[in-house]
Formats: structure tokens, C-alpha cells, sequence
């Protein structure tokens, strides 16, 4: 046996949102020692420096805006100054849970996706949706899950939502528990009868309570879609399946279709996330008459199937050989796919 590699789990702001990482470290222990060092406590930095990692995992912060700018600010400290190594990387965890910069890097690539404008003056924006055709979409920076989306139906709707922002009330956005979400009565069972759980949750949701969107909106043009396709690239892995609308929005709803993902979808998000070295990478993609179009991008995801992907009935993965993509049957995203990253960076080493 070789000798293990040491990783420090990063922890965020609400603590046990690292379990998945410890998880899939335990079920590797034969190979791995791990420390776990709160990210936002004071001494982090020497904390980081003490613990001698081979790799940082990291778990940024999807709940609070001033959490996530911190926990994005002291990565930036570990890749760029201390040259350590981090998983995922500096700029995938910039751009999960900020829409706003995400919108910039997009652009910036010139990377495919629905346009979106931003808008820090009340003026401006109401001059932006006096020409523009409805419905608009309107998001929060920060909101997984489709918290924070509102399609806006007309301009009345739009202004309305405007003067909100700017007068203080701030964006809606939901701030309890995912009521689309499976089981919500045995959920709210185990949190009643944990008191520990509960407290913890309790946090949770005053953590994204303070985190009110007040100072700018971000618009983004109404793509008519009937889902959108979710694409998973860990490391070399990559897996598709269909997101279903629930109402207006696919996002969030967990209502999933496990048709066959065409392979030209894999050639369009495998070109971005090898250009970019992303390998911890969930794309929303909407398909247009104008091709593929990018919705969301997340280093970090949910997963509420025990899979990601279906091929004529048969649960795997596809990956990429010199003579193309090839499907492998198998069980590939245990432990909501933190394993298989796990994988990945053992490979790496």
C-alpha cells in the first residue's frame, strides 16, 4: 500500500455542509488522512498553513452573499499566493452561486448563453425594460434550487419588482425549506425528532435571510423551453439528464426525464470544461433554435436520484476515447457524486 495523502475539508459557514466530503473520505480512508478547518473562523490561514495538505476540498458557501465574498476571497489566498492545491478550482468556485459574475465570465468567453443584463441604478433598469418584450426573467445573485427566479410577465410586474430592490424590500427569495422537494413530511419528522438537526437548520435559514438583494437587479431574456438539460462532468466522467418544468421553471423542480443525452451536448460542455479545467462541473444547458445555450453553472450540485444518468435503461456514465464517446454501465455517483471526485484526485496523485 502507498503512502496516504493528507486533505483538509474546508468547511463554510453552516457546518455540516461538508458531510459529503467526509463521507466519501471515511469510505477511502485505506488511501486518505483528513482535517477539516473552518474557512471562516479567524485563524483559517494558519490553520491552512499547519495542516501540510496535498489538497484543500472545498465547500463554498451557497447560502449568504458576505459569506460566500469571504470563503471566495481566502481561496483566492490558497491557489494564487500560497500555490496550494484546491478542488475544484479558484474559478469554478467564483463563479457557483454568482450570477452576476457569471454573467461577466460567460460574455467574456464568449460562451452561448441567454443574454443578461445587470443594473446598479433604478433608472437605468427601468429604462431597460421599457424596450424590452416580456415575459423577463429575473434572478437573486445567489439561490440554488430556483430560489430567486421570478419570470416577469409585463412591465407592470417589472417596475414593481424594480422599485422593491431599490426601496429596500429587496429580491424575493425563499428563505425556508424546498416545498417542491421529495418527502417533506418524513423530512420535517427526522429534523422534529433531532433537536440538534433542527437547531442547525434553524441557522441555516437565518443565514440566507440576511442576505438580501437590495442594491442591483439582474435580467435575463425568457428562452421558451419545455426543461433543460443538466450535464455533469466530474473529472473524466460525464453524465446528462433532462430537468422538467414545474410551472415555469425547470430549475428546482426535481421532476427529472432520463432520455437519451445526444452526444453533440457533451462535445459543447466538454469544450468549455476543458478549456477552463473544470472538473467538478454541473451545466444547465437550454437547447434554442440557435444551439446550445448556457443557463447555470454549479462546482457544487444537488442529487436526488442516486444516478445522473440513463442510456437505454441502463444506468453509467459516458467518457471520452480516441475513437469518441463510449458509455459505461455502472454505479458512478454514490454519496451524491462526492466520491467519484474523491476518484478523481487520488487519480491526479
Amino acid at each position: 500500500m502507498g503512502k496516504k495523502i493528507k486533505v483538509a475539508i474546508c468547511s463554510n459557514e453552516i457546518h455540516d455542509d461538508i458531510q459529503l466530503w467526509v463521507n466519501a473520505c471515511n469510505d477511502y480512508k485505506s488511501q486518505i488522512d483528513y482535517v477539516i478547518i473552518d474557512l471562516t473562523l479567524n485563524d483559517w490561514l494558519d490553520k491552512i498553513r499547519a495542516s501540510e495538505a496535498d489538497y484543500f476540498l472545498l465547500k463554498p458557501s451557497g447560502y449568504n452573499e458576505s459569506f460566500k465574498q469571504l470563503y471566495d476571497e481566502r481561496v483566492l489566498i490558497m491557489e494564487e499566493e500560497l500555490k496550494l492545491k484546491v478542488f475544484p478550482s479558484r474559478k469554478e468556485i467564483f463563479i457557483y452561486e454568482n450570477k452576476r459574475f457569471l454573467s461577466f465570465w460567460l460574455n467574456a468567453n464568449a460562451i452561448p448563453h441567454p443574454n443578461t443584463n445587470i443594473f446598479y441604478f433604478r433608472k437605468e433598469a427601468i429604462k431597460f425594460i421599457n424596450t424590452q418584450p416580456f415575459p423577463i426573467v429575473s434572478k437573486t445573485n445567489i439561490g440554488a434550487s430556483g430560489s430567486g427566479v421570478k419570470i416577469l410577465k409585463n412591465e407592470n410586474e417589472a417596475v414593481s419588482y424594480i422599485n422593491d430592490i431599490f426601496d429596500g424590500k429587496g429580491a424575493d427569495n425563499r428563505v425556508g425549506p424546498n416545498l417542491k422537494k421529495k418527502k417533506i413530511l418524513q423530512r420535517a419528522l427526522k429534523l422534529i425528532i433531532n433537536p440538534k438537526k433542527l437547531k442547525a437548520k434553524i441557522f441555516k435559514y437565518s443565514i440566507v435571510s440576511k442576505s438580501l438583494q437590495n442594491h442591483f437587479v439582474i435580467f435575463q431574456k425568457f428562452i421558451p423551453h419545455s426543461f433543460e438539460w443538466r450535464v455533469v462532468r466530474i473529472g473524466d466522467s460525464f453524465f446528462a439528464h433532462k430537468k422538467m418544468l414545474n410551472g415555469e421553471k425547470a430549475s428546482g423542480s426535481l421532476i427529472k426525464s432520463y432520455d437519451n443525452p445526444p452526444l453533440d451536448l457533451f462535445d459543447f460542455v466538454k469544450e468549455i470544461t476543458d478549456k477552463h479545467n473544470f472538473y467538478s462541473q454541473a451545466i444547465d444547458v437550454f437547447e434554442s433554435n440557435n444551439g446550445y445555450l448556457v443557463n447555470e453553472m454549479q462546482c457544487i450540485f444537488g442529487q436526488s436520484d442516486a444516478f445522473q444518468m440513463k442510456v437505454k435503461g441502463k444506468v453509467g456514465r459516458y467518457i471520452w476515447k480516441k475513437q469518441g464517446w463510449q458509455f459505461e454501465e455502472g454505479d458512478f455517483n454514490k454519496n451524491e457524486s462526492f466520491n467519484l471526485r474523491i476518484e478523481y484526485i487520488l487519480s491526479k496523485l
